[in-house]
């Protein structure tokens, strides 16, 4: 039986809840007879969820209190002044961030230790992104263990407000949050969204402003897929051709572009304030056109291709044979490690059709010991369990019928798996026939087919602890701007971040479809274009 089932049939009982029959209504405009969120209609669905009477109200004397001393203290100064940034302009209140004690206002702290919550991981406490958000008349507490728990319940915290808390421009109150309690943590360490922007360059803007949407529904990894045969992305300094040549194409022959170091450090700040580190790929030994046509000596016959601006694959290789190909693997993994402090470093490896598998193997066992003497975790995607899979190594899925062989033998040996299967979780698939952008090789793929399914039993024969989490992708052979890439992803993305965050028993799509369609006014506020599925009762339909 679901755990919130038992919840949502009390809460109909509460006059200060939704009842789950109301959950489609047209949001009011404001006003004192405005229904207050119930705390169980946010996305992910909580573990836990305990409603009370009454409710919260944000007003022009609200405080936000950081609670605990030294260093817990400062620890949580940085969200706390994200949760004001973002409920400034719409409230129009000051919201000062103060070390004062209170019992009153939205208070923020980061503990020793917080209970698990009831029925959840069989052990004492929280894991480090858990939290509780516990919100009477008089206050709104959130409490962690660290400051990535904090960042989560401010998440879940935002969509208990009215939809109108994000706009960027004064509203009407009134501000209310539901009273209860959420006890939260995610099922999986990574719940991950993967950007192409080789295909089609995206500058700094538009990645920021995608890292603001992913977290948002407590996805806490990017992965960046900076090089392909189209473009090479990221500056690095021992192979300046590597942008200066190969980074100004794109697919359809536009102009292409790159990050230099310090507007990539800048992409990976801007994520980890918001909790979200930054994985980077750099694909080999195939799918490596824009690094060949830079530089002739990495091409097994010394000459440079020209550079290429359509979308086959399999047509490119380092040429593996040569012991300079090896100088610039140790270089690039090298130089991009020193770039991104999280443990992973992504290295491709699908589609090596120009590769002898002999050869694959061999170039894929040496640049898996590039990556870790260089600190960090390999990630390839699952081709990779074909070539031997370094120890810690982890392979990401990305086929359609969660079948193959060397990924179930490599997963009972120990790899793990980061599962994104393309039928489900590729956000660049289309809807339907009349989708204006993506692709559909992996077939059309509507908002249900993408969230109804189980990470943990999804591939046959593979033991559920090899699971390490799940990731929607978005390729951009089609796709050219953020706009694009908003209509794409919503409103597919927050399904693949509840597949990552919430238990397993609360997977129901009767009740999501009706907790996503409360997202559209949200989506409306931020600027958001989403695909309006047939699927998903949406308030206005």
């Amino acid at each position: 039986m679901r755990r919130l089932r038992p919840l949502l049939i009390c809460a109909a009982l509460l006059a200060t809840t939704v009842p789950a029959s109301a959950a489609a209504a047209p949001p009011s405009s404001g006003g004192a007879g405005e229904r207050v969120k119930g705390l169980d209609r946010v996305i992910p669905a909580p573990a836990s969820v305990t409603p009370a009477d009454g409710h919260f109200t944000l007003d022009e004397d609200t405080p936000i209190r950081l609670g605990g001393t030294g260093r817990a203290r400062a620890e949580a100064r940085g969200p706390a002044g994200q949760l004001a940034a973002l409920l400034r302009p719409s409230t129009g209140y000051a919201l000062p961030v103060t070390a004062a004690h209170g019992e009153d206002g939205l208070r923020l702290r980061i503990v020793d230790e917080l209970p698990a919550p009831p029925g959840g991981a069989k052990r004492d406490g929280l894991g480090a992104e858990g939290y509780r958000l516990t919100v009477d008349e008089n206050s709104a507490d959130l409490s962690a263990t660290t400051r990535a728990g904090l960042l989560n319940g401010i998440q879940t915290l935002r969509q208990l407000l009215p939809d109108r808390a994000e706009s960027r421009t004064a509203q009407d109150g009134p501000w209310r949050i539901a009273a209860g309690t959420v006890v939260d943590e995610p099922r999986y360490a990574y719940r991950g969204a993967h950007l192409d922007v080789s295909r089609h360059f995206f500058g700094v803007g538009t990645v920021k402003k995608y890292i603001d949407r992913i977290a948002m529904y407590k996805l806490n990894k990017l992965h960046l897929h900076l090089s392909d045969d189209q473009g090479w992305r990221i500056a690095v300094k021992s192979w300046p051709r590597l942008t200066e040549h190969g980074g100004k194409t794109e697919v359809g022959g536009g102009p292409g572009g790159y990050y230099t170091q310090a507007q990539y450090r800048d992409i990976v700040r801007y994520a980890a304030a918001r909790n979200v580190t930054v994985v980077p790929e750099i694909d080999m030994p195939g799918h490596t056109n824009a690094a060949l046509s830079s530089y002739a000596e990495l091409n097994c016959d010394g000459v440079a291709p020209p550079p290429y601006t359509g979308i086959e694959v399999g047509f490119s290789s380092l040429c593996v044979g040569k012991e300079i190909t090896y100088d610039f693997v140790d270089d690039v993994v090298r130089e991009i490690a020193r770039l991104t402090p999280g443990p992973y470093l992504h290295i491709g490896g699908d589609e090596a059709h120009s590769t002898d598998k002999k050869d694959y193997a061999a170039f894929m066992a040496r640049a898996q010991r590039t990556v870790a003497k260089y600190g960090k975790t390999v990630v390839g995607w699952h081709q990779l369990t074909g070539a031997g899979p370094a120890e810690g190594a982890i392979a990401q899925y990305w086929g359609t019928e969660g079948k193959e062989k060397e990924v179930v033998e490599a997963a009972k040996n120990g790899t793990r798996l980061i599962l994104s299967p393309a039928n489900r979780a590729y956000l660049d698939m289309k809807y339907n026939k009349d989708t204006p952008y993506g692709l559909d090789w992996a077939g059309h793929v509507e908002t249900r087919q993408s969230y109804d399914w189980d990470p943990g039993s999804y591939f046959k024969g593979v033991p559920e602890e090899a699971v390490h989490g799940v990731e929607a992708a978005l390729w951009t052979e089609r796709i050219e701007s953020i706009e694009q890439i908003d209509y794409m992803a919503f409103p597919r993305l927050p399904g693949i971040a509840e597949l990552g965050w919430s238990p397993a028993d609360t997977h129901d799509w009767a009740d999501y479809r009706e907790r996503l369609a409360q997202q559209a006014p949200r989506w409306d506020a931020l600027g958001i274009t989403y695909w309006r599925s047939p699927q998903v009762p949406w308030p206005d339909a």
